[in-house]
């Protein structure tokens, strides 16, 4: 098996900002694995917040070159168990190479990864557009910029978020989620989840820190809407903790290392009556078109990452006012880098 990376930065159409920070493009790494011929995607983005850096991963990336050459694929599970162990501490790099496994599977195979599952792409839920913190005005701009969706993901986590939400409610019907990334403090948390569902909000993603377990328990309990975790629910482990702390949880390919354990969260998450949603980092089309396989498993999506840059890396599964559009492609439906 030979390996291939591809570095690419993604200019986005707008600055993102969330409560942590803004930024204007977004720095990846997409992984080529290749093998009598056939090549298989997946990708790393580069994340400060979760020690993601491009020089490290293009390392560990690296450092499996040797593994990797003396391995011939002949399916995921055992392709999984190859990489686990020796990227266990590297999530970024591990869902990568999972995704890209997964892809050349379908590939070899000749079918899409959901078929190959016994999945159908109709039943896949509609995914969210994000709109980045900003003035009111700018917000409500972008707002009127991408119409007709049905289901925005709105991002808060400031002193003027009643306000914020008050002024995009006058423009919409469409459903709003809210996503506070950590930035609601636990003495305001419920009083803000009353005012959200005065506004139709239908849940409050993440709205404390990860580490705020006791105050998020008693939110839990007092929160006038459905609490979903995200920064709180990375990995495989961290899905039965969010029991009696929130309502369901947010799965990111990259976070929790692939496909693989996605599948398995979901399982687990359902085990304990939790609700399921697949978000996404701002990233192309390659990490989308992996995440979006898992769409007919789900009660929520968030996968438009790729529709905030200004130019995508590839070609896959897109997006159109909130409806996934598969391609009749092999594997996870990426067509071609570009």
């Amino acid at each position: 098996m030979e390996l291939l990376l591809h570095e690419f930065e993604l200019s986005l159409k707008h600055p993102f900002t969330i409560s942590r920070g803004t930024i204007t493009s977004q720095h990846t790494l997409i992984v080529e694995l290749r093998q009598d011929g056939v090549s298989g995607y997946g990708e790393a983005t580069v994340s400060a917040y979760y020690d993601a850096a491009m020089a490290d991963m293009k390392q560990r990336f690296t450092a499996m070159e040797p593994v990797l050459a003396g391995h011939s694929f002949s399916d995921t599970d055992s392709f999984w168990n190859l990489c686990a162990g020796r990227l266990a501490d590297a999530p970024f790099v591990l869902s990568a190479f999972d995704c890209a496994a997964h892809d050349l599977w379908g590939r070899l195979e000749g079918a899409p990864v959901h078929r190959l599952w016994g999945l159908d792409p109709n039943d896949a839920v509609v995914s969210s557009f994000t709109i980045g913190i900003a003035g009111v005005d700018e917000m409500i701009a972008k707002l009127a910029e991408m119409p007709g969706w049905p289901v925005y993901k709105i991002k808060l986590g400031t002193e003027c978020d009643i306000e914020t939400i008050t002024a995009l409610r006058a423009h919409t019907e469409a459903v709003f989620r809210v996503d506070a990334n950590c930035g609601w403090a636990p003495t305001e948390a419920a009083g803000l989840s009353a005012e959200m569902a005065r506004q139709d909000v239908e849940f409050i993603e993440q709205p404390l820190p990860p580490e705020a377990r006791e105050a998020q328990a008693q939110l839990y309990q007092d929160s006038a809407l459905p609490l979903i975790a995200d920064e709180s629910c990375a990995r495989q482990e961290d899905v039965s903790p969010c029991a009696d702390h929130f309502h369901g949880i947010n799965i990111k390919l990259c976070k929790c290392g692939g496909l693989t354990p996605a599948r398995r969260m979901i399982a687990n998450a359902r085990d304990h009556g939790l609700k399921v949603m697949v978000g996404c980092m701002i990233e192309s089309s390659v990490g989308i078109s992996a995440a979006a396989q898992l769409a007919p498993l789900l009660d929520y999506a968030d996968l438009d990452g790729a529709v905030l840059l200004a130019k995508d890396a590839a070609d896959g599964v897109q997006l159109r006012q909130g409806k996934l559009i598969f391609p009749d492609e092999p594997g996870l439906g990426i067509r071609a880098l570009k």
